[in-house]
C-alpha cells in the first residue's frame, strides 16, 4: 500500500538504470464491474517534456525508485481514452460533498494497492495526515493520529463510496437523491458555505427550486447574490417567487439593476408587485425588513370561522406567529396568538379575546427601533404600519436582529417555527 504522493515525485529509471526523470501524475480508468479505478499509466517529465508510460512497462510503482521492465528508448508512449482520469489533475484538492456528516472535505491524497497484479485506487484521505504527507511531513502526522483512532478512522473513505459528479465539479458521497432532499436548509448553507463561489454555484444548482429558495434564505445576501450568478434569470425568478418577498427583496437589491428588473419582470405579477413594495423603503428601515406575509381577518368572525380563515391562506403564508385583526380599510385593530384561538370555544367572537392595545412600529422606523420593540414586549414578530395605522406588513425577530446578529451566530439560536 502506497500514497499517489508516495509516488509523484518519485526518479524512473529504465531496465538499464539509466535516469528517465521523474514521475508527475498517474492516470486510471474507471471501468464497469470494478468498483475501484484501475491504474493504467505514468507520466514522466522527461527532458523538459511529459511522456506517458503504459503501467505494464512499470515493474514496480511502490518502490523507493519507481523501475522500468524495459529500455525506455523501445517503451511506445501511452495514449489516454476518454474517460480516463489524471489523478493529480482531476481528483487531488477537489471537494467531496458528505452529506451524511454534512461538511465539505478536500482530497488530500489517494492510496494506492496492487491486486493480482494491478494497481487500484482504494481509498479517498481527506484527513491531515494526508496532507502533512502532501507536505512532506508524514512522520509528524503519524505521530498525531495513532492507527485506528477516530481522527484516522474519518480521514479516509473508500473510493466506492464516492460519486464523481464530473472531473470539474465537486465529488460527493453516493447517498439516494431523497436524502439530499431531507437535509435542512441550514445544513445545506452550511454546504455551500465551505465552498468557493465556483463550486457553491454548481453545487446549488443541483438543488430543486423549492429547496434552493429555503437554503438560500441561510445566507447573507451578498452570498445568495453570488450563488445565483451563473443562474438562468428564468431559474433565479422562479426562486424567488418561493423566497419570502423581503429576502427575495434582499437579494435582488443585492444585483445590478437590469439585473434586478429583469428577474421582476420575470416573476408572476403578485409576487413581484410584494418585491417592489418592500424596495422601495431604506434597506434598514422597518419597511425594508418587513415581509408582506401575514395572516389578518376582519373583526366580525368568531373562533371557528377565523380558523376556517387562516387554513383558506395557509398556502401563501410561511410562518403564522400572530393573527392581526384589521377593519374593512385595514386599520389594525387587534392581535391574538394561535394559542389564543386554539383554547377558545368555537362560537367566541374573536373580538372577545383579541388583544386591542397592539404594539407596532412605523413603516421608516430604524431596524433599531424594531428590535428594541421586539425585545421589549418579548415578541416573535411585530406588525409595520404607516402613519394611519394601516397594516403594511411584519418583521419577524429573526429578521429584525440580522444586522444586529451576525448571520453564523443566529443560526445556533432556537427556532420559534418549523418551516
Amino acid at each position: 500500500m502506497a500514497y499517489l504522493s508516495d509516488v509523484v515525485g518519485k526518479p524512473i529509471i529504465d531496465i538499464e538504470g539509466e535516469n528517465i526523470g521523474k514521475v508527475t501524475e498517474i492516470l486510471a480508468i474507471r471501468k464497469e464491474g470494478m468498483p475501484h479505478p484501475l491504474v493504467t499509466a505514468v507520466q514522466v517529465r522527461h527532458k523538459k517534456t511529459q511522456f506517458l508510460i503504459p503501467i505494464a512497462d512499470v515493474a514496480a510503482l511502490i518502490a523507493p525508485i519507481v523501475p522500468l521492465n524495459k529500455k525506455f528508448e523501445i517503451i511506445l508512449p501511452y495514449t489516454p481514452i476518454e474517460g480516463e482520469l489524471f489523478l493529480v489533475r482531476d481528483i487531488l484538492d477537489k471537494l467531496i460533498i458528505d452529506i451524511n456528516g454534512v461538511r465539505v472535505v478536500r482530497v488530500n491524497d489517494l492510496e494506492v494497492t496492487r491486486v493480482n497484479g494491478d494497481y487500484f485506487i482504494a481509498n479517498i484521505d481527506v484527513g491531515v495526515g494526508g496532507l502533512f504527507r502532501r507536505l512532506g511531513a508524514g512522520k509528524f502526522g503519524k505521530n498525531r493520529m495513532k492507527k485506528g483512532s477516530r481522527a484516522d478512522k474519518q480521514g479516509v473513505i473508500s473510493w466506492d463510496s464516492v460519486e464523481l459528479l464530473s472531473t470539474d465539479e465537486p465529488m460527493r458521497l453516493k447517498v439516494p437523491q431523497e436524502k439530499l432532499a431531507e437535509l435542512h436548509p441550514a445544513d445545506l448553507a452550511d454546504i455551500l458555505e465551505d465552498m468557493d463561489r465556483l463550486e457553491s454555484g454548481r453545487f446549488a444548482n443541483r438543488l430543486e427550486i423549492s429547496q434552493l429558495a429555503d437554503t438560500l434564505e441561510e445566507v447573507e445576501a451578498d452570498f445568495q447574490a453570488h450563488i445565483i450568478e451563473g443562474m438562468s434569470d428564468e431559474k433565479v425568478a422562479d426562486v424567488l417567487e418561493e423566497m419570502a418577498p423581503d429576502e427575495a427583496a434582499d437579494l435582488l437589491a443585492e444585483l445590478p439593476k437590469n439585473r434586478s428588473d429583469n428577474l421582476l419582470d420575470l416573476m408572476e405579477d403578485d409576487e413581484a408587485k410584494d418585491v417592489r413594495k418592500l424596495l422601495a423603503f431604506p434597506e434598514e428601515s422597518a419597511g425594508g425588513i418587513m415581509t408582506t406575509e401575514y395572516v389578518s381577518i376582519p373583526p366580525k368572525l368568531n373562533a371557528e370561522e377565523a380558523i376556517a380563515a387562516i387554513r383558506a391562506v395557509g398556502d401563501d403564508v410561511e410562518q403564522v406567529f400572530y393573527v392581526y385583526v384589521t377593519d374593512d380599510d385595514n386599520h389594525l385593530v387587534g392581535v391574538f396568538s394561535l394559542s389564543d384561538l386554539i383554547f377558545a370555544n368555537p362560537k367566541t367572537p374573536i373580538t372577545e379575546f383579541m388583544h386591542r392595545r397592539v404594539a407596532s412600529v412605523e413603516i421608516y422606523d430604524s431596524q433599531d427601533e424594531v428590535a428594541r420593540v421586539i425585545a421589549k414586549y418579548n415578541l416573535l414578530a411585530v406588525p409595520v404600519v404607516d402613519s394611519d395605522s394601516r397594516l403594511q406588513g411584519i418583521v419577524t425577530s429573526d429578521d429584525a436582529l440580522d444586522k444586529i446578529i451576525p448571520t453564523a451566530w443566529k443560526k445556533h439560536l432556537p427556532h420559534f417555527y418549523l418551516k
